[in-house]
């Protein structure tokens, strides 16, 4: 059979062996935490905390700001220090509750929680929503917001996010290899949401393990199913997910939802289980640490607020001082300026490289060769697209299409002549969206 894919795309190094067999470590922080209070797409969290409070490991200590938001609970105990801006990993500088560490993680008396069965869709929702769960794997989304569309009886389709075509990230396989009942778990919660869904683990060929773990878990399980994708990026795209999955197409004008399917990754799912069955908050994720500049690459388990660069020492430190760090992917994640920034919702790794071959790159002129358009996935012309966007031309760029770029950075990586088109298509999205703002 056809292993299911989409048109477009390409195939990176993909570096995965540096991490993909070692096993989660958990991990105790030594230093103070600091928890942005914008983790999350919406508005802030709000402080319930002011300094000089003590506060336990589990306990609210910022509540969402609006219908779009999360709250956000301590990974630690300990006392307040401060609430100040600090960077985040975007190198933004945002609000921030500094929790100072007392190394003794005492925690909060969870509240008892209702079967799952015994439980209304509203409960789901709402412990889904106080537990402060977002979307791990992009930018956030509160995930209660996600599950509570306008028409819920139109949805069709619960896909899980399992795909993790980024190179060398490994925390979602180790995930699904470590604990995928918890995955499997989570998928039930949802289920139960929608009544008529069929849930569907979306799983790239290069993981055969997870695929088989995750069959044996669901083979009595009628409303769910594993489907092998073809290991291709960006097969994790949510668009390229519920194409290769469901044969359904979205664009830039519709949301999942639209096409009756909900989308979340597998740290995500895992979340939610926590949340509904567990009746815990979202504390703590996987992040992974890699790459060539990295003594010991692995993957751990590190409460928000932790600072990244004790994930480094954890993962034995720096071989040399690197040249590049990237938080997130090295196709769609960003580099940092400093690893004095905290863990956050949605960071998934750490990637430090000897080298920044990036940097290195000498753009030339187009040679029109057409590559970047077989590797687009959204199927549009990116060199042309780059040449309006450097012209400041919005007008064009919109009627070619240019919204429906997903910047995953296929166009540039495959481009002989070097240039920066997912950088610069990206610039004129913003643009465009930006004046669209200012004209409502």
């Amino acid at each position: 059979m056809a292993l299911l894919t989409f048109k477009g795309g390409i195939h990176p190094d993909d570096g995965k062996s540096l991490a993909k067999d070692k096993a989660i470590v958990d991990v105790k922080p030594k230093g103070d935490l600091v928890y942005p209070l914008s983790q999350h797409i919406g508005a802030p969290a709000t402080p319930i905390v002011a300094k000089g409070d003590h506060v336990l490991r589990g306990q609210k200590i910022a509540e969402a700001g609006g219908f779009v938001s999360a709250p956000i609970y301590a990974s630690v105990s300990g006392t307040v220090k401060a609430i100040e801006p600090h960077f985040n990993p975007t190198g933004a500088k945002v609000n921030c509750i500094v929790v100072e560490n007392d190394g003794e993680y005492k925690e909060v008396e969870y509240a008892p929680v209702k079967p799952l069965e015994e439980m209304t869709k509203e409960e789901i929702l709402n412990a889904i929503g106080e537990a402060g769960v977002v979307g791990m794997g992009g930018a956030g989304f509160p995930t209660k917001v996600k599950l509570s569309p306008k028409e819920p009886e139109k949805i069709d389709y619960i896909i899980a996010n399992c795909a993790e075509c980024e190179p060398y990230i490994t925390a979602d396989y180790r995930r699904m290899m470590e604990t995928p009942e918890r995955l499997v778990g989570g998928m039930k919660v949802v289920l139960s949401l929608f009544e008529h869904a069929k849930g569907i683990f979306g799983v790239e060929d290069n993981k055969p393990d997870c695929i088989e773990k995750l069959k044996e878990l669901t083979k009595d399980e009628p409303r769910m199913e594993v489907m092998a994708l073809k290991t291709k990026y960006p097969q994790g795209g949510e668009r390229q997910l519920i194409y290769a999955t469901t044969g359904r197409a979205i664009n830039s004008t519709m949301l999942p939802a639209d096409a009756g399917c909900v989308v979340d990754n597998v740290e995500t799912m895992i979340n939610i289980y926590q949340a509904v069955v567990e009746g815990k908050p979202s504390i703590e994720r996987i992040v992974t640490v890699s790459g060539d500049a990295i003594n010991e690459p692995g993957n751990f388990r590190a409460p928000f607020g932790m600072n990244q660069m004790e994930l480094v020492e954890q993962a034995g430190g720096f071989k040399e001082e690197p040249e590049k760090v990237i938080s997130g992917g090295p196709m769609m994640g960003f580099a940092m300026f400093t690893v004095d920034v905290p863990v956050t919702k949605t960071s998934s790794s750490v990637l430090a490289f000897v080298k920044d071959s990036v940097k290195r790159l000498e753009e030339t002129a187009c040679i029109n060769c057409g590559r970047c358009v077989d590797a687009c996935p959204s199927r549009i012309i990116p060199s042309r697209l780059a040449d309006y966007a450097q012209h400041h031309d919005a007008e064009t760029f919109e009627k070619m299409n240019g919204m429906e770029c997903v910047e995953c950075g296929s166009c540039s990586y495959v481009c002989p002549a070097k240039r920066p088109l997912k950088q610069s298509i990206g610039s004129m999205r913003k643009i465009v969206l930006a004046n669209r703002r200012k004209k409502k």
